[in-house]
């Protein structure tokens, strides 16, 4: 039900604001208008407003919206109201109605993304945990349990790193972008660091998923190798285990974090054959040694062992909160951000240097919104920022039917000194439905592809 209402208020929101800046700017422009509308088909809700005429409705398919302007091309227009039809309109302020929808998207992806930075979000301390084996990380030397203190692109300055979140970002987008990047590692906040090199030129960006944090070998923030809840019929119940023991020694070897610890679990059943580990498990100022026999699982085509625990503590916290004008401006950078990088996967996909499987539809989108609610009104409202920037980038691309579609006709218009003709603009717009539906179909195939998977 969450998840569901979740999906529904944001979707309902995104979309009520893409068209608010559509409607607002053509108000603001003397263009009347004749419906504002969020959702399609049968009218849930409409109300028209007596001093306007314009007509405000709630469809009740919430999967897009639509503002309904005079005009000479979709209906007969009075003399005396000629001078409000949008075709009649110039050039500039056309092109500003249709910019104005994914502007607002953009605009709201900011207030979304300076709130979060005014209230400040609890976040884990940029600890690196073990490396995952053969990965990047580990061939640079990263130990694990060391501070992130700065990182550099090569041919940058360094920049202080604050957050594994920040981390984590960073490392996406270099890797993205085929850029390798200087670490500063050290034992603690404030003390000395060694420098290492990420040779993310060499990583394959083709899913851009968790698979690409563990190909880099960063994949969660340091953790101690604590066990929580255990479920009554897996394999740490049947060996004795309880929650809260804390993992010492596994088969004599040393077990610095939770990551290793999930690492040694994992590997023991890498043939598909159970194989019994000898666990020494500090327990209430107590140590004590244990069999325990990880039961084989297939995941992905690979065979792991799997303990039927949660393994790991919670990772160190901290919370920093921004001013009002500094986190005003940490909204714009990182819109900025997350639209070059949407749109350099977005090339990448087309170029076929990225799998078309990172594609989402509603259905994934609707499990995030869910997720994100379920772990609070911070969380949630970053979703809402980066959802409302993905529909504003996406409604910015040169496809017919799109806004960035009718910018690029009138761009032609602006170049050419005419509008498009009648009959390429209607071959375009179909050529553009089939295309978006094609896009529509491929993203819901990968949603379906994710749930049975």
């Amino acid at each position: 039900m969450l998840t569901i209402l979740a999906f529904l208020v944001a979707l309902g929101l995104l979309i009520a604001v893409h068209e608010y800046g559509h409607y607002r700017v053509a108000v603001a422009c003397g263009v009347k208008v004749l419906r504002f509308s969020v959702g399609f088909g049968k009218p849930l809700w409409s109300w028209r407003s007596p001093r306007s005429g314009t007509e405000y409705v709630l469809g009740v398919l919430p999967l897009g919206g639509y503002v309904r302007m005079l005009d000479e091309r979709e209906g007969s227009v009075a003399a005396a109201e000629r001078h409000l039809a949008f075709n009649t309109q110039r050039l500039r302020v056309r092109a500003a109605i249709v910019a104005a929808g994914p502007a607002a998207n953009l605009l709201l992806a900011v207030l979304l993304y300076a709130l979060v930075s005014w209230i400040g979000v609890p976040q884990p301390q940029p600890v690196l945990s073990t490396p995952t084996p053969a990965s990047l990380a580990e061939r640079a030397g990263v130990r694990g349990g060391e501070w992130v203190v700065a990182l550099a692109r090569v041919d940058q300055a360094p920049q202080a790193i604050e957050s594994f979140s920040q981390l984590r970002w960073e490392l996406t987008r270099a890797a993205l972008g085929q850029q390798d990047l200087r670490l500063w590692l050290a034992n603690g906040p404030g003390e000395p660091g060694r420098e290492v090199r990420l040779e993310l030129s060499q990583v394959d960006v083709r899913h851009a998923d968790a698979g690409l944090l563990r190909q880099i070998g960063i994949e969660a923030p340091w953790s101690a190798p604590l066990l929580g809840q255990l479920t009554p019929e897996g394999a740490a119940a049947a060996a004795g285990l309880l929650a809260a023991d804390r993992v010492l020694r596994v088969d004599g070897q040393p077990v610095r974090d939770a990551a290793q610890l999930r690492q040694l679990i994992r590997l023991s059943a890498a043939d598909g054959q159970p194989r019994t580990q000898r666990w020494l498990v500090e327990r209430d100022g107590r140590q004590l040694e244990l069999e325990v026999t990880p039961r084989p699982e297939q995941i992905e085509g690979l065979w792991v062992g799997r303990i039927g625990a949660f393994v790991g503590a919670t990772p160190e916290m901290a919370e920093r909160s921004l001013g009002p004008l500094e986190g005003l401006w940490q909204g714009v950078v990182r819109t900025w951000e997350v639209s070059h990088l949407s749109l350099q996967m977005i090339g990448k996909m087309v170029t076929g240097q990225a799998s078309l499987q990172n594609l989402s539809g509603p259905i994934t989108i609707a499990d995030y919104a869910g997720q994100s609610a379920a772990l609070g009104f911070t969380s949630y409202l970053l979703f809402l920022a980066l959802i409302s920037v993905s529909l504003g980038v996406l409604n910015l691309l040169p496809l017919p039917v799109l806004d960035g579609g009718h910018l690029m006709y009138y761009l032609w218009e602006a170049v050419t000194g005419r509008p498009v003709p009648d009959a390429w603009m209607d071959g375009l717009q179909r050529l553009g439905i089939v295309l978006l539906l094609g896009i529509m179909s491929l993203a819901i195939f990968n949603d379906i592809a994710r749930l049975l998977g």
